[in-house]
């Protein structure tokens, strides 16, 4: 694939991104590791949501929150909490909303979320430019702690938002400085809105592409199919804390000891299965050099094509550590804190996306969560991906080329221009 979906021609549009992205790049940037620290409500997040309303707000837009800390602009006739009932993606009676998150991962890359949001609002203002406002609804959404980094709960704006989490429960939950989620977001959670859904016929989200699929394909965009079923799982082992230059290695019921040997069976499991399972965090006490460990917590983010895989996965490692637990005389507990069914993207949705950008744009699945993987057993959704040239995510090394995300920007925009103003 070469040039810019339809036809049309990038060059402005590229200039336009960057003047864009410049304004929000230094936000929540670490000098040292080059990485992003957006942590779910923190400040640069708040900073970033300021730079979201008054840029909605030159363009002419109108602001709604939920009660869940997303946020939403709307453009053309009234939508959101209207009640209206939601269509297949070609009904005219629904809004179409576009959006991402804010949020990073510690020390991230800066086009993970952002991207899509900035994308969203200048594709909103291609489609004004070209033909003033559209006839139905058009929206662009900024959902709150999609990574999960600072709160546990992964998409929890989202999952708030259409029910897939009680708001009792999303409230209880807290920081690791013990800050509860009810407190960053200044009140209660709102729960549910299937008012707002219902005005809604379709979401698409556009994303950095977490890979480099589109790399080896030389395509600047490509089309989501679905996402790999996936969850985060809490393993926590527990042992005896000693002293660790007086106590002999045959008396010592240590857990570390345990939770490295979990480590190398995730890592052998995921490969015979084809898998992809990852222990990125974990938490000792007494955390001291010279003290054997009481307790060690470790957090399992598994993912794999089918639930079956991935269940099998899961069980196995679990079943494995118990067996070398009974040997370090340790004790095991896992327990899931989050899980994510395959996702499958709307039919028609996806077909009149490769209607409007061409069909040798590529389609593919993908194995990262989004709040459209969320949203997708709720309305019709789907989602584009723009090339990431090094294929690294999560990480400071991600990255996009301007012309590839203006290629986004208008496929975005050729979008609109098909849904909302046919």
């Amino acid at each position: 694939m070469s040039g810019a979906p339809g036809g049309g021609d990038t060059g402005g549009t590229a200039a336009g991104f960057r003047a864009a992205w410049d304004e929000i790049a230094p936000v929540g940037r670490d000098p040292g590791s080059g990485g992003y620290l957006r942590y779910g409500f923190s400040e640069p997040v708040r900073r970033l949501e300021e730079w979201f309303r008054d840029r909605v707000q030159r363009m002419g837009g109108r602001l709604e929150t939920d009660g869940n800390g997303n946020l939403f602009a709307w453009w053309g006739p009234d939508a959101g909490g209207n009640g209206q009932r939601a269509g297949r993606s070609g009904d005219a009676a629904g809004g179409l909303l576009l959006g991402s998150h804010f949020d990073s991962v510690p020390h991230g890359g800066g086009y993970d979320g952002p991207l899509g949001i900035v994308s969203a609002l200048l594709a909103v203002t291609d489609l004004l430019d070209r033909g003033g406002p559209p006839r139905r609804p058009v929206g662009v959404a900024a959902f709150a702690e999609e990574e999960g980094a600072r709160f546990g709960v992964p998409c929890l704006g989202s999952r708030l938002l259409t029910g897939d989490i009680a708001p009792e429960r999303a409230a209880a939950l807290t920081d690791p400085d013990g800050v509860t989620f009810e407190a960053a977001l200044g009140g209660p959670p709102a729960g549910a809105r299937p008012e707002l859904l219902a005005g809604l016929a379709a979401f698409v989200e556009l994303h950095v592409e977490q890979g480099r699929a589109l790399a080896e394909l030389a395509a600047p965009i490509g089309i989501g199919s679905g996402i790999w079923p996936h969850g985060r799982w809490r393993l926590e082992l527990t042992g005896e804390a000693n002293h660790a230059g007086t106590t002999r290695m045959a008396d010592r019921r240590d857990p570390m000891l345990t939770f490295a040997f979990a480590v190398l069976a995730v890592n052998k499991e995921a490969r015979l299965r084809g898998a992809h399972a990852t222990v990125g965090r974990v938490r000792v006490e007494p955390n001291a050099t010279n003290a054997v460990p009481s307790r060690v917590a470790g957090w399992l983010d598994a993912r794999a094509a089918d639930r079956h895989v991935l269940d099998a996965l899961v069980e196995t490692v679990h079943r494995k550590v118990a067996e070398r637990a009974d040997r370090d005389g340790t004790t095991v507990t896992l327990t899931p804190e989050s899980a994510s069914p395959a996702v499958d993207f709307d039919a028609d949705l996806v077909g009149r996306l490769r209607r409007a950008l061409g069909d040798d744009v590529p389609v593919l699945p993908t194995a990262a969560g989004h709040d459209a993987g969320i949203l997708a057993a709720h309305l019709p959704t789907a989602m584009l991906f723009v090339r990431n040239p090094t294929g690294v995510s999560h990480s400071p090394a991600e990255s996009a080329a301007d012309a590839d995300c203006a290629a986004g920007v208008q496929a975005l925009t050729d979008l609109l221009t098909a849904l909302a103003c046919d």
